[in-house]
């Protein structure tokens, strides 16, 4: 493999193993040679504890029986305008509380105590990276493990919002309590999303998982990684894509988020290079390695 040059600014070659077997051998070796890994991942991670993922073929968003579209209650405005329709939804299907970690999640909470893993930037809202052991987790799209009155801030479980009936009300003020789950027409909570800016934009060896890269602006981080070399297992790997088809034009930029360095430019696929200005979906082609693997968020 031919090493990535300058920062995103050079043409870099990939490579594609298929083979389970050469593929844990070569993921090892990365691992062992770096210094500081982050492994950003999404729900394919959790599929072999018995939580599906959005986009494959028994995924969440191509399962039939609801009045509504799965898409749609995820939505803000659904919560809004059904509350009673999503809590049934959030408390059937979105929470799921006898699942256990897996493999994956246990030894990424293994290399983070042998100081091989920086942090673990996730998708996920299911809590099983910090039920495995992990202690740096970055959940870009929140818990059910926290749902948070929307009048006093009091926070409760998730084992308390599935004894509850219909709307859960809080036990101190009365208010409507809202999962603290990023749902679709919200935005990412800034602080998450600067942390996992830095962690990523600071990492030697970026391992992504579970993830099909297509929810922004989640997957538009990948592009602040500065590293040599990337790692993804997805059945969905990104290709590159011309200039100016892949987003908005530049007239159109502007600034969503602040973070410490300064104003961080977006287009509508997520933040653009700060150095060449590209949109992610252009610019992330470095120099990765695809291995097959499960589809998700």
């Amino acid at each position: 493999m031919n090493p990535c040059v300058g920062y995103g600014r050079e043409a870099c070659m990939t490579m594609t193993i298929t083979s389970p077997v050469e593929a844990a051998a070569e993921l090892k070796r990365r691992v062992d040679k770096a210094g500081r890994a982050v492994f950003f991942g999404g729900a394919g991670v959790s599929t072999a504890s018995g939580i599906p993922d959005f986009r494959s073929p028994n995924g969440l968003y191509n399962q039939r029986g609801y009045t509504y579209a799965p898409e749609t209650m995820l939505s803000h405005s659904f919560y809004a305008s059904h509350p009673e329709e999503f809590f049934d939804f959030y408390r059937h299907v979105m929470c799921v509380p006898d699942a256990k970690p897996n493999r994956c999640h246990y030894k990424l909470a293994e290399l983070e105590a042998a100081g091989k893993l920086a942090a673990v930037v996730t998708q996920n809202i299911d809590g099983l990276h910090q039920a495995a052991g992990s202690k740096r987790v970055i959940e870009l799209h929140g818990s059910t493990h926290r749902n948070v009155c929307q009048r006093c801030g009091a926070v409760y479980s998730q084992e308390w919002v599935l004894a509850s009936e219909g709307v859960p009300r809080c036990g101190r003020c009365g208010g409507a309590v809202k999962p603290d789950v990023v749902l679709y027409e919200e935005s990412l909570n800034e602080r998450d999303l600067v942390a996992a800016m830095e962690v990523i934009a600071s990492c030697d060896l970026l391992v992504i998982g579970g993830t099909s890269l297509v929810v922004y602006p989640a997957a538009g981080l990948v592009q602040y990684f500065r590293g040599m070399t990337s790692w993804s297992a997805t059945s969905n790997p990104l290709r590159r894509m011309p200039p100016r088809t892949s987003c908005a034009p530049a007239t159109s930029r502007r600034p969503l988020i602040s973070d410490p360095r300064g104003f961080i430019p977006f287009c509508r696929f997520g933040p653009l290079c700060r150095d060449s200005g590209e949109c992610p979906r252009t610019r992330y082609n470095r120099n990765v390695t695809y291995v097959s693997g499960a589809g998700g968020r």
